[in-house]
């Protein structure tokens, strides 16, 4: 149980997380500082650099039984915070303006819990993973050889959702967050003089051709098992001259679908529209993929768990905002676990997510770590 005294100093703890914000593949000090938090807690372990700067506590009870990972994310995002607050962004540019301090802070609180009350069967991992907001870092981790060792039986983890009401926690069985991957297309030509454009090979009316041919690929619609949407988010043609008919040009597209298994399928597609513009207008054409999120499916078993403990602790769920077309890391995790995600309400009127005036409320500190807690105790009891 958590202490007045905790929740202040937790509190204390998560604003300095948030003066400090480091980006995907950049969280050396976030780390650090998570590292330092989690040493008096005197867990079994502290695992670092798992793929990248990942940072793991393993608490063992040394008997047999079920591992048992709860996942937070250690990065923060590259936009300017425009908060009238004392612990605001120090970083110019940079933002934890999509709650990974919340829950960052959520996972430490669980930490004094079990250090305080251990399991009685199994092992807890708290997992502090690097990279999410660019959708490398889960697949990182899990690829890591130190993670074989803490392979999980069962994930879970909590992201903040405005929109929800405050302490209601939004989840399903099944998909609760799409599979997402950034495509970006790269077509070359030849510059020319622009009284002489015909002395080149312009990508112009290919780009043309392909945004309209982009979007037919994937119109959104209900999220059933064939939704499937393209956004175009960033088109460059040439350079911004007058005097250059241009020679180069990018075209970045976001693919969405409703599992893994179709992202493949919408990709190759994509490519293929990509090739046959370029042939059509002479162009060379090169992929780079970005940002590639696995869907996030709730395992029927985690659902189950997850939901009995908030039940057990009288915490309001549903199955409103649910399922996603946002994406979210934490699916690679269910490759090898039962997992579930949980999304939790802040308020129905509060800031958005990834917006310059968004701030983790830390009045849920106390209810994620609840939460948390009690899923252990289902699972792992106490020592």
């Amino acid at each position: 149980m958590l202490t007045n005294l905790d929740l202040i100093d937790l509190t204390e703890f998560r604003r300095a997380l948030h003066r400090h914000p480091e980006l995907s593949g950049e969280e050396v000090e976030t780390a650090r500082k998570i590292a330092d938090a989690l040493k008096p807690l005197s867990p079994t372990r502290i695992l670092t650099g798992l793929g990248g700067h990942g940072v793991a506590a393993v608490f063992d009870s040394g008997k047999d039984g079920p591992t048992v990972l709860f996942r937070a994310e250690l990065d923060a995002l590259p936009i300017e915070e425009r908060n009238d607050i004392a612990w605001s962004s120090l970083i110019r540019g940079k933002s934890h303006v999509c709650g990974h301090d919340g829950h960052m802070t959520m996972l430490l609180a669980l930490g004094r819990m079990i250090s305080r009350q251990p399991v009685a069967h199994g092992r807890v991992v708290l997992m502090f993973q690097p990279a999410e907001e660019d959708g490398s870092g889960a697949k990182a981790v899990v690829a890591d050889p130190a993670y074989q060792d803490i392979q999980a039986d069962w994930a879970f983890a909590i992201h903040i959702e405005p929109g929800r009401p405050f302490r209601y926690v939004s989840t399903c069985p099944g998909l609760v967050n799409c599979a997402s991957l950034g495509l970006k297309i790269k077509l070359g030509g030849k510059t020319a003089h622009a009284a002489d454009p015909e002395d080149g090979i312009s990508p112009a009316h290919a780009v043309a051709g392909l945004i309209p041919a982009l979007d037919a690929l994937g119109q959104g619609g209900s999220l059933d098992d064939d939704f499937r949407l393209v956004t175009v988010t960033h088109v460059q043609i040439g350079e911004p001259t007058f005097g250059v008919a241009p020679g180069a040009a990018e075209v970045f597209a976001t693919l969405r679908t409703a599992g893994d298994e179709g992202m493949e399928h919408l990709e190759t597609e994509a490519r293929t529209l990509a090739i046959r513009a370029a042939e059509k207008f002479g162009l060379s054409v090169d992929f780079e993929v970005c940002d590639n999120f696995a869907a996030s499916i709730n395992d029927p078993d985690a659902y189950d768990v997850a939901t009995q403990a908030m039940d057990a602790i009288n915490v309001p769920y549903g199955d409103a905002g649910v399922p996603m077309r946002a994406s979210e890391d934490f699916g690679v995790f269910g490759w090898g676990a039962k997992a579930a995600m949980l999304c939790l309400g802040p308020g129905e009127d509060y800031a958005a997510l990834h917006n310059p005036d968004y701030d983790f409320p830390d009045d849920l500190i106390p209810i994620g770590s609840a939460i948390f807690e009690r899923i252990t105790r289902d699972l792992l009891g106490s020592a």
